[in-house]
């Protein structure tokens, strides 16, 4: 009995023992609390003094012609361009052919169905001086003016129902918009410039067979040019049709234009939360291609400040300094540019970071730089 005695209270001993080293090692584990108030740090600050800031939207897009047409084929035929004609560069005017399809053929059969509506128009006029009499005139003088290498005049005006199913069961009719229709296709056979311009692409040469719905280049107006510009969603109700643009080239600061903006889609990407602004623009040494940076003067922020990007924190949070001690303080931004931002939340005289120090945290004890 006395020996189960003993092993009990050794075992409750053992487990005191255990429960006491347990927690003296758990101890010696903590890590002791840093004192932030003994470091100091040095640190870069700016005196806040308020003013009216413009509130500038910048972006960088390429330049492309205003008016730009797609050259496709509508008809089929081989390419019958002067050789040589049809190469990138090439300049056209107004009118002047750009692709012409062989259409022999096909113009032989339009003038196959002009000959057949001046038979059956004949062949009519007889039957109308006698039946409508009043209508002879007006068929008569039609009759004349169809020339087989000119478009078709116009259909007289019937003057009854009962003349026009007279007109219609002869087979008129039908037979005229056929060859109108006829006339609109033989027109599609020769491609024509619809502006003053230069080709940009050539993807066919004379000689080659070409198909329907065949891609044949591109031809743009290179006097005129257009801006995509992405801009914030928050900052388009600044923006207005008509509003005067600065553009300068990415590549050389010299040269500037002005534009001017002339369309705002209000559909707002979903990812990007921008939405496009068009800006055209004209003048010497502008090229298809080109890249160009866009300056727009949105609206002027009264009672503002920018500050550098890199110092503000958390969407809307900054660091002044208050009796050497770093203070988190709330801003509102209203202006993001590349590298700063259009705040204001600050009162004049108030010293914020411009530069933050690592491990910045409220209530760090600094000292602020000074050049003596």
């Amino acid at each position: 009995m006395k020996r189960k005695i003993i092993i009990i209270a050794v075992s409750v001993l053992i487990l005191v023992i255990g429960f006491f080293v347990s927690n003296l090692l758990k101890d010696s584990k903590k890590v002791p609390l840093k004192n932030k108030g003994i470091y100091t740090a040095t640190v870069f600050t700016e005196t806040i003094k308020n003013a009216t800031l413009p509130v500038e939207i910048t972006a960088t897009g390429s330049l492309e012609a205003k008016n730009r047409v797609e050259l496709y084929a509508e008809v089929q035929g081989i390419m019958t361009s002067p050789v040589g004609s049809f190469k990138e560069g090439s300049l056209y005017k107004k009118g002047s052919s750009l692709v012409a399809v062989e259409s022999d053929v096909y113009r032989a059969g339009l003038m196959s169905q002009k000959s057949s509506l001046q038979n059956l128009v004949t062949a009519a006029l007889a039957d109308i001086r006698l039946d409508y009499a009043s209508s002879f005139s007006k068929w008569s003088d039609f009759l004349s003016k169809i020339d087989v290498s000119q478009p078709l005049p116009p259909l007289p005006e019937v003057g009854s129902e009962k003349e026009k199913m007279f007109v219609t069961g002869r087979n008129i009719y039908a037979t005229y918009y056929t060859v109108r229709n006829m006339e609109l296709t033989l027109a599609k056979y020769n491609i024509t410039a619809p502006f003053d311009g230069v080709l940009v692409e050539a993807l066919v040469t004379p000689g080659s067979l070409i198909r329907p719905g065949q891609k044949l280049g591109e031809f743009i107006q290179p006097s005129v040019f257009e801006i995509e510009a992405p801009v914030s969603a928050s900052m388009i109700n600044l923006l207005k049709i008509g509003q005067k643009v600065d553009v300068t080239s990415t590549d050389n600061n010299s040269l500037k234009w002005e534009g001017e903006i002339t369309r705002i889609n209000r559909l707002v990407n979903s990812e990007t939360q921008t939405t496009n602004v068009y800006i055209q623009l004209r003048g010497k040494g502008l090229e298809e291609g080109m890249f160009v940076k866009t300056n727009i003067m949105a609206t002027e922020m009264d009672n503002a400040y920018e500050l550098s990007r890199s110092v503000i924190f958390d969407k809307d949070q900054v660091f002044v300094v208050k009796d050497s001690i770093l203070v988190q303080k709330t801003i509102e931004p209203i202006y993001y540019n590349d590298k700063t931002v259009v705040v204001r939340g600050l009162e004049d005289g108030e010293q914020t970071l411009s530069k933050l120090p690592t491990g910045a945290y409220p209530g760090m004890k600094v000292s602020i730089y000074s050049e003596q």
